[in-house]
């Protein structure tokens, strides 16, 4: 159990465990209230995505004394699972945060301490090559020092369990309550790196994996022949964010067939602090600006950037001499249409295909499959749903899972991956950008084209961030407001139903509850109103903020951007 924040201060600031540095750090912020408070208030919460923090001396920061904490509780957790699992071992993997190799070889150092057999990658790699590791090698585990999109300030830590998804609840609460039992200075065991390097408890791992990783995402490739007959002047601008696509995401289009690709110079250098970028986050266009810089000078057709570990996917399409960003939800609905139209056109649609999006992903995915007789289901935001969602359908042999995504650019295909993709997608989206190169479209245009196919929809997420250490009382006291006490209408237009996803509970405003969800235990409050859109809030699970999902269909673009804007203005009057 963690201590009163004044207590728990002095407990680290006499550890013995401390360098001298990192006592004079914590000696330093002597007498400043506020600073204590912030450090030692509580420990990070450990959930089913890990742990995830800004870089600093402390107990609710990412350092190393949090991860060998964290690791030992892990550890503790795979070792419940008998011989066995300490045998399969854990596959340790890492991105360019700062600190990245020193947390992961740290971790690795208690694993293998324990008795678990560690394999850690020789170098930086991308999350879904982690994921796809932990089924290729049969391991019990995965763990991935990563913070995926997030500031430059921050690292995480991110656990897999053998399936290659993300920790399930019951695992990642075994977790949590090994670290509230655990003294985080002398409750661990660890070892001498080189040494277990030697005795073979600790085993490198890289180019081979790298091999086996890219022929499956290779075998993804739906028509290469439409590639190679545009290859020739068909251009592709590449930038990694400084991260962990700098490697594989090139050598895939190349494999592919991509012949004119001009990777972004300054951003093929790895470094955690981002220098180029003041967000290393694809969902931003204006982290794109060296990008179009390039793609403007080279005349190229697309632009595609992936985050620090490559698991998300941004964007960008020419519209005459400027580039325009393509959502996260529009280039789901690209590849959805793309992926089934291709399989049909050569002949590699499985029977009974299915497709899986999250409850705030845009409804155009579900149009999309419904006009297409392909079965469609959503789950709650995260992978880890989704994977075990398609994981429910192989076991019963019920649907072939053939597209998962959801709004925030992260999209999944294939058996051999668990978690989103970066590395398959700029594959995929590259295959379909040719094919409609070939047809003189670009994304842009192959986009409007799917609204007048399949009608017109819009999305918009808004975020409410609530900072400081009262953050977290305002977040919940709005939400327990608006499900305690839910308004009658939004924006003008009356809410026909609420879905409470904590209980599952559905309910109409006169007549109370009248049904249930489908799935139930996420803090998500969906609301239907009478225009046909939905207004969604949910608590980040990640950052100090909610966040407002807004679902609109209109019979234009215009119409439904008129709708967008009214809701963003009731959601604006949420703020505290």
């Amino acid at each position: 159990m963690s201590k009163p924040y004044k207590e728990e201060y002095e407990h680290w600031l006499n550890s013995p465990a401390l360098s001298e540095a990192e006592w004079e750090e914590l000696n330093a912020i002597r007498g400043d209230e506020k600073e204590i408070e912030s450090r030692f208030y509580a420990p990070l919460g450990f959930g089913t995505a890990g742990l995830r923090g800004t870089m600093k001396l402390g107990l609710h920061h990412m350092n190393i004394h949090v991860i060998r904490h964290a690791t030992q509780a892990f550890a503790n957790v795979i070792s419940a699972e008998g011989e066995e699992a300490k045998r399969r071992g854990i596959i340790i993997d890492y991105d360019c945060r700062i600190n990245g190799a020193l947390f992961a070889r740290e971790a690795a150092c208690v694993m293998a301490a324990n008795g678990i057999h560690v394999r850690l990658f020789d170098s930086l790699r991308p999350t879904p090559e982690l994921s796809f590791a932990v089924r290729y090698y049969g391991a019990t585990a995965g763990l991935n020092i990563t913070a995926s999109h997030n500031p430059r300030e921050y690292n995480g830590y991110k656990v897999y369990w053998s399936d290659g998804a993300q920790l399930p609840p019951q695992k990642a609460d075994a977790i949590a309550r090994q670290m509230e039992a655990i003294d985080i200075f002398n409750g661990f065991k660890t070892c001498d790196y080189d040494k277990a390097l030697a005795d073979g408890k600790i085993e490198l791992i890289g180019e081979e994996t790298d091999e086996a990783f890219l022929a499956r995402v290779l075998d993804q490739a739906i028509d290469k022949e439409v590639v190679r007959e545009v290859a020739d002047d068909f251009k592709i601008v590449f930038t990694p964010f400084h991260g962990c696509g700098y490697k594989l995401v090139p050598e895939t289009l190349r494999r592919l067939g991509i012949k004119q690709l001009y990777p972004v110079p300054e951003q093929m250098v790895i470094d955690g602090s981002f220098p180029t970028v003041a967000s290393p986050n694809p969902e931003n266009p204006e982290g794109f600006e060296l990008a179009v810089k390039l793609a403007k000078k080279v005349g190229s057709d697309l632009i595609i950037g992936t985050d620090p570990d490559s698991d998300r996917i941004g964007t960008m399409a020419r519209v005459g001499d400027d580039y325009v960003p393509i959502t996260g939800n529009q280039l789901g609905v690209l590849l959805i249409d793309y992926i089934i139209n291709a399989r049909r056109r050569t002949g590699t649609m499985p029977k009974n295909p299915g497709v899986v999006t999250s409850i705030v992903t845009t409804n155009m995915a579900r149009a999309v499959c419904e006009a297409n007789g392909v079965h469609f289901e959503d789950t709650f935001t995260g992978f880890k749903y989704m994977a075990e969602r398609v994981a429910s359908w192989e076991a019963a042999g019920t649907y072939v899972d053939l597209f998962a995504y959801e709004e925030s650019y992260g999209y999944m295909m294939g058996e051999y991956v668990r978690d989103k993709d970066a590395v398959t997608a700029a594959m995929m989206v590259a295959e379909m950008a040719a094919y409609y190169h070939k047809k003189g479209m670009t994304l842009v245009d192959a986009m409007n084209a799917l609204y007048e196919k399949y009608g017109w929809f819009r999305e918009y997420t808004m975020n409410l961030v609530m900072p400081g250490l009262d953050g977290l009382q305002k977040m919940k006291a709005l939400m327990e407001e608006l499900r305690n006490k839910p308004p009658k209408e939004i924006g003008g237009q009356e809410i026909l139903r609420t879905r409470d996803y904590a209980d599952g509970s559905i309910s109409v405003a006169g007549l109370g509850k009248v049904g249930s969800t489908p799935f139930a235990g996420s803090n998500v409050l969906y609301f239907e109103l009478a225009d046909g859109s939905d207004f969604i809030v949910r608590p980040s699970g990640t950052e100090p903020k909610i966040k407002i999902y807004l679902l609109v269909r209109g019979g234009s673009s215009e119409e439904c951007d008129a709708k967008i804007e009214k809701y963003k203005a009731y959601a604006e009057t949420l703020k505290r």
